[in-house]
C-alpha cells in the first residue's frame, strides 16, 4: 500500500511539471542548492577606508622590558668591583654604585657576592645586608625582598623595608622581642600564633644583628 502511494505520488509531480511545460532537467536547474557556490560579494571601497580610520589598534601592548635601558654587556673579563642596586618602594639607598662585595641574608644562608657572580636570584629573609667598600662596611637590616644577580657583574637588590644598623635602639628591640615572645605564648587562634611567631623572628634578627 505504501509502495503504491509513493507510486501515486511521484506521477502526480510529473503531471504536474508536464502541465507547467517543465521537463526534469528545468526542474532541477530551477531549484536552489545550499552547496552551491554564489556569486562572490562586490567590497565597498568606501567602507573599508572608513574603517581603516574607525579601527581600534589590536597591536600587543608594550611590557615595561621595553621600556628599560639595556644592561651592558657581560665583559669577557671578570672586572674589578660589583655594581650594587638597592632600592626600597619608597626610595633609592644604593644607585650605581661600584663595590667590591657585598654579603646577602638569603633564605639559603648568608650569600657573599662579589664581581664575576653567576647569575642567581635569591629571597631575601630577615638579616643584615653588608655592603663592602674598601675598608668601609655599611649595614642595612633588611626585612624581607629579593636580590638579583646578573651575569654583567651587576647586582639589584629590593627589599620591603630596610634600616641602617647605627639608627636601631637595641631597649627597642629587646623590648619587642619579650612582648612577641609573651604573645605567642598566650596565642590561641592560628592567625595570633603566626602573628607573634613573626615578630619573634624579626625581633630575634635584629637582636642578633646588633649583638654579632
Amino acid at each position: 500500500m505504501y509502495r503504491q502511494g509513493s507510486r501515486l505520488l511521484m506521477r502526480a509531480t510529473s503531471a504536474a511539471g508536464a502541465r507547467l511545460g517543465l521537463t526534469a532537467g528545468s526542474r532541477a536547474a530551477s531549484q536552489a542548492f545550499s552547496t552551491e557556490v554564489t556569486e562572490a560579494p562586490v567590497l565597498d571601497s568606501s567602507f573599508l577606508e572608513a574603517w581603516k580610520k574607525a579601527a581600534p589598534n589590536i597591536d600587543p601592548p608594550k611590557t615595561p622590558l621595553a621600556f628599560m635601558k639595556p644592561r651592558p654587556p657581560t665583559p669577557s673579563s671578570i672586572p674589578s668591583k660589583l655594581t650594587l642596586n638597592f632600592v626600597l618602594p619608597y626610595q633609592s639607598e644604593i644607585s650605581n654604585k661600584e663595590v667590591d662585595m657585598a654579603i646577602i641574608p638569603a633564605t639559603t644562608g648568608q650569600m657573599g657576592v662579589l664581581p664575576g657572580h653567576v647569575a642567581t636570584i635569591a629571597e631575601l629573609k630577615p638579616g643584615v645586608l653588608s655592603v663592602h667598600e674598601g675598608n668601609e662596611v655599611t649595614k642595612y637590616f633588611v626585612s624581607s625582598g629579593f636580590a638579583f644577580i646578573h651575569a654583567n657583574s651587576y647586582a639589584d637588590i629590593v627589599a620591603v623595608e630596610a634600616v641602617s644598623l647605627d639608627r636601631i635602639d637595641p631597649s627597642l628591640v629587646q623590648k619587642g622581642l619579650a612582648d612577641f615572645t609573651q604573645k605567642l605564648n598566650s596565642a590561641v587562634t592560628d592567625l595570633e600564633k603566626a602573628e607573634a611567631q613573626v615578630g619573634v623572628e624579626v625581633h630575634s634578627a635584629l637582636n642578633a644583628a646588633l649583638t654579632g
